[in-house]
């Protein structure tokens, strides 16, 4: 029935269209509309077959130019639609008026929707497929990425969510985002700071939070960096190597810049360089760093211009463990009796591991090639004991086989 009806007043909507498109004047007086509506309302009970013909009954009827009722109705009853079957087989072929076809389908577009409550075949039914919802609560943020397109083009993007889940409320935040509205201007103002294609996902890995910055306050920190003279390749250096230092505001960079300068005396060029090898002393704690400025002073011993000159040469001695800078410095200066002035000169040696100072000084002991006094013969630079390959240092400085050293260290 609900079909039906529907039939009924998309049957009734053309022929409104058609007495405004081209009809006999005539025709458009209201009881000629209403009978017509009528007729096809009768069109509800019959079968689908019949109510075909009645269809074509009606629109010929119309076309003839007489809504009249017939003879068998003219005492004010009204026939039955199968009454008039004989009549429509009998009529006279005519040419139906040329409609307006973009009306027409104007018109079928404007049909209302089926209703919700409408019953249905169980075979309509099985063929509704219904997305599956997301889940109200998960551990990760594998369950939501068919869901998020945020995720799922982050993901595309080489973002490792098992990474992201692990930061505090960082998955939060990626849920809440909008691919167009918030990431997509963020990733085109990375590109333009000079990150590429291939380094966002790693990036984003470390530093999610950068997603959710207003991206005005991070262009006013990129112009800040650039009032200090730091070149375009130079804050990209930086920024790749500090994931989290665009998160700093304008005030906490200029702190930091002033810190170094004013701590370690430096020049503005030279604080300039010590941050752009390293970074992330700009985005780490100073605690550590005041501690290791103190104990290069007040336990190794170095003076002030001597700590200058280390820092500037090797700017991870500021980050570099408490414990392990001084056992190096120990095993150095009062095992291998290096002197506080040639370790200024070859500050690098405190960034090596401790072992392989160890093996290899005692191993040139074991040869009478211990030599670090530059005034002596056969002398052996800092740099040469601990930087160069075990192959090289082999043959080159301690003039034996690899075979000889590797059989020493079986010893140990």
């Amino acid at each position: 029935m609900a079909v039906w009806a529907r039939q009924v007043s998309r049957w009734c909507g053309l022929l409104n269209t058609a007495r405004g498109v081209g009809f006999p004047r005539r025709l458009r007086s209201r009881g000629c509309t209403a009978r017509a509506c009528r007729e096809f309302a009768a069109l509800a009970v019959l079968p689908a077959g019949k109510a075909v013909l009645c269809r074509l009954q009606a629109c010929r009827q119309v076309s003839a130019g007489s809504c009249s009722p017939p003879d068998s109705a003219k005492d004010g009853s009204f026939s039955s639609p199968e009454s008039n079957l004989p009549s429509v087989q009998q009529a006279k072929a005519e040419i139906l008026p040329d409609l307006n076809a973009k009306i027409l389908d104007e018109d079928w577009d404007d049909i209302p929707p089926s209703s919700a409550l409408e019953v249905i075949s169980e075979e309509e039914a099985v063929q509704i497929i219904a997305e599956p919802l997301p889940p109200i609560q998960s551990s990760t943020l594998r369950d939501y990425v068919d869901h998020s397109e945020t995720l799922a083009k982050l993901v595309h993007l080489g973002v490792d969510l098992s990474q992201v889940e692990k930061r505090q409320k960082a998955g939060q935040l990626l849920l809440t985002l909008d691919f167009e509205k918030d990431v997509k201007k963020i990733l085109l103002f990375l590109k333009d700071v000079g990150i590429e294609d291939n380094q966002l996902g790693p990036f984003l890995t470390k530093n999610p939070y950068i997603l959710g910055e207003d991206l005005e306050a991070l262009e006013t920190r990129v112009a800040y960096l650039k009032s200090k003279k730091f070149g375009k390749s130079e804050i990209a250096q930086m920024v790749s190597r500090a994931p989290y230092l665009l998160l700093f505001s304008v005030e906490r960079l200029d702190n930091r810049l002033g810190f170094f300068k004013n701590e370690l005396g430096l020049s503005v060029k030279k604080t300039k360089d010590l941050v752009i090898r390293l970074p992330r002393l700009l985005t780490g704690k100073l605690e550590p760093v005041k501690e290791n400025l103190q104990v290069c002073q007040i336990e190794l011993g170095f003076q002030r211009n001597e700590i200058q000159q280390i820092v500037y040469k090797t700017p991870k001695i500021l980050t570099a463990s408490k414990k392990r800078l001084i056992q190096t410095f120990d095993y150095l200066h009062n095992i291998m009796g290096i002197p506080h002035h040639m370790l200024t000169r070859f500050p690098q040696v405190f960034n090596s591991k401790l072992l392989r100072i160890r093996e290899r000084h005692m191993f040139l002991a074991f040869l009478g090639r211990a030599q670090y006094d530059p005034a002596q013969p056969r002398y052996i630079s800092l740099d040469q004991l601990v930087s160069l390959p075990d192959e090289v240092f082999c043959t080159e400085i301690a003039k034996v086989s690899m075979q000889d050293y590797e059989n020493f260290l079986k010893t140990l």
